[in-house]
């Protein structure tokens, strides 16, 4: 009876943190979100540098923006991270290259021309409380700024309710220590154990989105960048070496000389069938003669 009403205890309390987190996530508000923000100078959103008694906030932001040299931008970004504490999860720098052309310049010279777009998407992580610097920085290399997204979300409630899971699941861990050792206790003792681990892991995680936050960065290039770059005129070259008169007629005679050897080499492997078209074709003589002969003999009786 004590098994199965503790089985029960631990099904409830699970359904119970589901429907906690469900709804801490559906209160969750974002606090602030700017976009097309053009003219006037950006002044970073109350949600980045808010503090509230009593509040504890995960904060994330999106930053969608146009630079004049993306590449440039990336270095310097990145340098502001680290110097801010924080680190680069991901980064994703690449140019779309719409065209390429070569034109030739000379007999050994040619210019490659290549017409691209260089962007980047970036994540970071930066400590909380640097967030709104961050932000300023990252506004400091926009040419134009497309959007810019601010979330604060609320989790005190979440965090408490995970400090009474913990609480559940140590008493539940004493209790199940009461009981008499058998298979059902095991397995208990097993559930108990792994949910407790569960329930850190997530504190873990909640603790570490407290304390760094996470912004993800899209930058590009307003206008399509053109690169010249030298290379060889492939093609003279290619007429240069593409026909040598001495050279091949030469190549012709040699391989003339080694095909009159592959035919004698080849016919000296079928010899056994060139023998038997050469006795046949005696045979098919000498028969035919015959036939002839007999045929004017006959006509000589009959006249």
């Amino acid at each position: 009876m004590k098994t199965t009403y503790i089985k029960l205890s631990i099904a409830t309390a699970l359904l119970l943190g589901i429907y906690s987190c469900k709804k801490g996530e559906a209160t969750a508000s974002e606090i602030a979100a700017e976009s097309k923000d053009f003219t006037t100078t950006d002044s970073i959103s109350s949600a980045a540098t808010m503090s509230v008694k009593d509040k504890q906030f995960i904060k994330t932001a999106n930053v969608n923006m146009e630079v004049k040299d993306v590449y440039e931008a990336t270095t310097s970004l990145e340098k502001s991270v680290q110097e801010l504490g924080g680190f680069v999860t991901h980064s994703n720098l690449q140019s779309n290259v719409f065209s390429e052309e070569t034109f030739n310049t000379s007999n050994e010279e040619a210019m490659l021309v290549k017409k691209y777009q260089t962007e980047n998407t970036m994540q970071v992580r930066i400590p909380t409380e640097k967030l709104g610097e961050f932000l300023t920085l990252i506004n400091s290399k926009k040419l134009f700024l497309n959007s810019r997204v601010i979330n604060a979300e609320d989790v005190t409630a979440n965090i408490k309710y995970a400090e009474l899971e913990g609480k559940r699941t140590k008493k539940t861990g004493e209790n199940i220590t009461q009981l008499k050792t058998n298979k059902d206790k095991v397995n208990l003792s097993d559930e108990n154990m792994s949910e407790e681990n569960q329930q850190q892991l997530a504190n873990m995680d909640v603790a570490n989105n407290l304390k760094y936050s996470t912004v993800d960065i899209y930058i590009k290039e307003p206008k399509l960048r053109i690169a010249e770059i030298a290379v060889t005129n492939t093609k003279n070259i290619d007429n240069k070496y593409k026909f040598n008169f001495l050279y091949d007629v030469k190549n012709a005679f040699v391989e003339g000389f080694y095909l009159i050897q592959r035919i004698l080499v080849g016919l000296v492997t079928v010899w056994p069938i060139v023998l038997i078209v050469v006795i046949g074709f005696y045979f098919y003589r000498k028969n035919k003669s015959n036939n002839r002969i007999q045929q004017t003999k006959e006509h000589n009786s009959a006249s």
